[in-house]
């Protein structure tokens, strides 16, 4: 993949500053492709926009859908726009514009029904124009948009989306019973569907704002999906599952690293890469259809722990940790050459970004290079007193790299320096090493920092550019709650703050 020598902005959807409590594709998010053009960026990072639940804290990574949308960002002000919303539902909205953080119950208690009152509307209204509109997406969309509204919609029914725990004509999927389940709930099928094509509709209208005025989206793709979720039920032989109980043999995780002492015991399917000594055809179909709807719906695809493919973490799943796993040997290059075979890429248009961070090995390095794909540097992983450490800006060897000050998983760059993350000696060390006198607004020494590197590319996460605490964190690798949810408030990402953006990325040829 060729990057011009740019820069970005890290900003989920759902952390867009919108008035009703939640971040959503209306005029905020609108409003952000203009101050990315304002600030000289060149790229908008996201985070997975699958739907998310409370059953896994909300969290983008671990979503009931790898193709569907988050109903959460739909915009009800645009909906209500529609011909066929013949009800004000915007009247019934609660105003939260101001709060910093989303309260997802709260969203779900008065987004959700507004959204069925919508479906209602929709198909007891809509004219000839947008029913053929609905039947070309779910036409398009087949080869997932069943299965998941069915199983939505079954899910709903029993109040679990454990679907070991459904009768067994469903859950081995029965043909009869799959027709039966669709007409008998048949409703809310057609409600899954709908919200799926208001998503994609309202996605592709901000995709084209964005990419009309030069930004490109960066989108996310976790290598692992959740087994509660509607493709392991529709799809069981592409992962590794007993065959008699369908539970799976072993799951995903990572060893101990810095993260956390016990490793991280993700609990997600592993995949069923080979059979009979070669790569599964099932496995790479599945891929195929995964990867050619990202490359639609993205301009460039993030995949989130590239190293699962050269090798994984096999966890057994009865232990209650990570520890005692073991590294098995992933697909590797051969994957990758089937899966631009069958998408007709060639290695120069396959736009992907390597999460290589953790354990990188010769052989991950090897994977990736091969491929062609940048690497990720991380500026917050590179003060630990080594000179040789490879995130520290002198040691990248390769432009061919994007350069983050930190993930979603890191702290923000304040919370990290000022607080407690790191120890005096460490804080003096930076200081050195950028060459400072002064502590004030070590935000922009950092930003600066990963501009004037070599790398390609530079992202940075909103939090960053705004100096914001570590209170504002994104996420915290290994804890269950109070992730996810940073929200950022009107007003405070303003033109002056991007015009300094701005100021720094054409010191550093990035504009």
């Amino acid at each position: 993949m060729e990057i011009k020598r740019s820069s970005g902005l890290l900003m989920h959807i759902t952390s867009l500053p919108g008035m009703h409590g939640i971040g959503t594709m209306g005029r905020e998010a609108y409003e952000f492709v203009d101050l990315l053009l304002e600030g000289g960026q060149k790229y908008w990072q996201i985070l997975p926009m699958g739907p998310v639940s409370s059953v896994f804290g909300y969290s983008p990574y671990s979503s009931f859908s790898s193709f569907a949308g988050n109903y959460l960002s739909i915009n009800l002000e645009m909906l209500q726009k529609e011909e066929w919303m013949r009800n004000y539902i915007i009247s019934e909205l609660p105003h939260n514009y101001y709060n910093d953080f989303v309260d997802f119950e709260k969203v779900i208690s008065f987004k959700l029904p507004l959204l069925q009152n919508a479906a209602v509307n929709f198909f007891k209204y809509a004219e000839a124009g947008a029913k053929k509109e609905f039947q070309g997406f779910c036409r398009d969309s087949e080869p997932w948009l069943d299965d998941y509204a069915l199983f939505m919609a079954v899910a709903e029914h029993y109040n679990n989306f454990n679907w070991l725990t459904w009768e067994a004509n469903i859950r081995l999927r029965n043909p009869g019973a799959l027709e039966k389940w669709r007409e008998r709930l048949k409703t809310a099928v057609d409600f899954h569907k709908f919200v799926q094509f208001v998503f994609f509709k309202q996605w592709y209208s901000l995709k084209k704002y964005a990419n009309d005025r030069g930004i490109r989206i960066v989108g996310d793709i976790p290598i692992y999906i959740t087994f509660d979720g509607a493709e392991t039920w529709a799809d069981p032989d592409v992962f590794q599952l007993n065959e008699k109980t369908l539970r799976p043999e072993k799951i995903a995780g990572v060893p101990p690293d810095y993260f956390s002492k016990t490793g991280q015991r993700w609990g997600n399917p592993l995949y069923r890469w080979r059979q009979n000594g070669t790569l599964k055809e099932e496995t790479l179909n599945w891929w195929a259809a995964r990867f050619k709807h990202a490359l639609r719906m993205f301009d460039v695809i993030r995949i989130d722990h590239f190293k699962g493919f050269e090798s994984y973490w096999a966890i057994p799943e009865e232990e209650e940790t990570a520890v005692n796993g073991q590294w098995v040997e992933g697909p590797g290059i051969a994957f990758f050459n089937e899966l631009k075979k069958k998408l007709g890429k060639k290695r120069a248009d396959f736009p992907l970004i390597a999460e290589d961070l953790g354990m990188v090995t010769p052989k991950v390095e090897k994977l990736r290079d091969e491929l062609g794909l940048p690497g990720m540097k991380i500026l917050q992983f590179a003060f630990d007193f080594n000179s040789r450490n490879a995130y520290l800006p002198h040691n990248y060897k390769t432009t061919n790299c994007v350069v983050y000050t930190g993930t979603h998983d890191n702290n923000t760059t304040n919370g990290w320096f000022y607080e407690h993350e790191i120890d005096e000696k460490t804080r003096n060390y930076i200081m050195r090493y950028l060459c400072l006198d002064h502590r004030h607004e070590f935000h922009w020494q950092l930003i600066n920092l990963a501009l004037s590197s070599i790398a390609d590319l530079a992202i940075f996460p909103t939090q960053d550019i705004l100096g914001y605490a570590g209170k504002f964190r994104m996420n915290t690798p290994g804890r269950t709650r109070n992730n996810w949810a940073w929200k950022l408030t009107p007003g405070r990402l303003t033109p002056t703050v991007m015009q300094r953006l701005k100021k720094m990325c054409t010191l550093y040829n990035r504009v």
